[in-house]
């Protein structure tokens, strides 16, 4: 999902997942009360990934009466690949089994809380944090690219200085305007600048 989803949307298809035809019925109703019409309900965990695949939902809520670990990690891998909001009731539930939802990017772990006029309050707590998170992913992948470039251009200005005399202001200028009159970025020029270096280099004596 590319761009945060507006927790206030009226139109989000949402997949719910329960083994339980009773507890499933209790989530329908909770969503159809707040408005949500868009529904798939699907009561076998068995290829679960082909059918989400399938439906492609906005949010996915899933609940699990008592889940055992295999349960529970086959559900924290689905968290991880689907990256969607995604509200996870459960019975009962120890310290690691929360703190594992957390690492795999469950939106929203609720213990012991399935209850109809809770439901509409948790999807939307889902839907918040997953935004939150994405924000923040983006931010830092954001960061991290800036950051390489920042060493490229670095590293394309140590070249120029050392091979042509050219001191930082004067290297970063030619970067600047080789970028220009190609119409292309100065990360892009400094790293073409680095692989060409590379390539001329003397091979190493050792070789």
């Amino acid at each position: 999902m590319d761009k945060d989803m507006p927790a206030g949307q009226k139109q989000l298809s949402i997949l719910v997942i329960d083994e339980n035809h009773l507890r499933a019925s209790v989530i329908e109703a909770g969503l159809r009360e707040a408005g949500y019409d868009d529904l798939t309900i699907v009561y076998d965990v068995v290829g679960i990934a082909r059918r989400i695949e399938k439906i492609q939902p906005d949010v996915i809520m899933i609940n699990l009466e008592n889940p055992n670990r295999d349960m529970l990690e086959n559900m924290f891998q689905l968290s991880r690949a689907v990256k969607r909001p995604i509200a996870m009731f459960v019975d009962r539930s120890d310290s690691a089994s929360i703190e594992a939802a957390v690492e795999a990017g469950v939106s929203a772990y609720v213990v012991d809380g399935l209850k109809r006029e809770r439901v509409k309050p948790v999807l939307d707590m889902a839907i918040s944090r997953f935004n939150a998170f994405s924000r923040m992913s983006r931010e830092l992948d954001e960061a991290r690219s800036e950051l390489e470039k920042r060493k490229l251009v670095e590293r394309a200005k140590g070249i120029l200085m050392s091979t042509r005399g050219l001191s930082e202001q004067q290297a970063y200028a030619l970067l600047r305007k080789t970028a220009m009159s190609q119409n292309r970025k100065i990360s892009e020029i400094a790293e073409s600048l680095i692989t060409a270096a590379g390539l001329l280099a003397p091979p190493d004596e050792e070789e």
